[in-house]
């Protein structure tokens, strides 16, 4: 038996009931009381449907918000939640939600061998603080940084820094709180992290930041692009050399959502 069966077990009078049956009272079960349950999400069937209140749920939407607040209640942090931007009165074409990258999307894109201790980390559109905290816990940076234009999202992602069980490796972490457009790039970022946090006008600008910090102190920088719609504009300027593709797990296509791209800058 699995994890998530011995979990489920107690929600139904047969224990033959299988998994699928179960997983709308599941879900609640393992939010509250299975952090240990971290990786069941690859136990389930990806493309079956269950009912949640009436309504039809692919399994795998709902396995990914279940990993996704398994992780946020192991680590003791809230990043799991979408946020509109225009809630908070910031909506622009060219900027419109948060939508927080999987766990684990940097351990996959950027080896910890890679990673020294003069090396430093940035986020560009930190939104909660998710990669923010995966970088500090994971690897030994020299410093962190996230930028977020929100101000109300950049306050749950200090926050985050305070309440997490994740042991910081990094030596500084910070969160700014900045439109991107009026951030100048430290001049010793080595390693630069996007979510597709703006398009468009505001990211060609950003990247012209970036490019500007890459002359006036020539160095190595990787860019790690989690659904990169804008990577066309990156590889137009010449600038930008992709190294590697990462995919998600069980999928064999390499489409933009989902999919992690990796460039150097020269």
């Amino acid at each position: 038996m699995t994890v998530i069966d011995d979990l489920a077990a107690p929600l139904s009078g047969s224990p033959r009931t299988t998994v699928r049956e179960k997983l709308p009272l599941l879900l609640g079960a393992l939010v509250t009381s299975a952090p240990m349950a971290l990786g069941c999400e690859a136990m389930l069937p990806a493309e079956e449907v269950v009912m949640m209140g009436g309504v039809p749920v692919r399994l795998r939407s709902l396995r990914g918000r279940l990993a996704r607040l398994l992780y946020d209640q192991r680590y003791g942090v809230s990043t799991a939640d979408f946020a509109d931007l225009a809630d908070f009165g910031l909506d622009h074409p060219d900027r419109v939600y948060y939508s927080p990258a999987h766990w684990g999307t940097l351990r996959r894109a950027l080896p910890v061998r890679d990673v020294g201790a003069q090396d430093v980390f940035l986020d560009l559109g930190a939104g909660k603080g998710r990669m923010v905290l995966e970088a500090a816990g994971n690897y030994p940076f020299k410093q962190v940084i996230g930028v977020e234009l929100s101000p109300e999202l950049a306050e749950v992602a200090r926050a985050n820094l305070v309440t997490t069980r994740l042991r910081t490796r990094a030596r500084k972490v910070e969160i700014v709180q900045s439109d991107v457009l009026d951030y100048d790039i430290p001049d010793d970022v080595s390693v630069v992290f996007l979510n597709n946090p703006f398009r468009g006008r505001t990211f060609a600008a950003a990247m012209d930041r970036l490019l500007d910090s890459a002359d006036r102190n020539p160095r190595p920088i990787t860019v790690i692009y989690f659904n990169p719609v804008e990577e066309a504009h990156l590889l137009s300027t010449g600038r930008f050399r992709h190294l590697r593709t990462v995919t998600p797990w069980r999928r064999k296509d390499t489409g933009v959502f989902g999919t992690t791209r990796v460039y150097t800058v020269s």
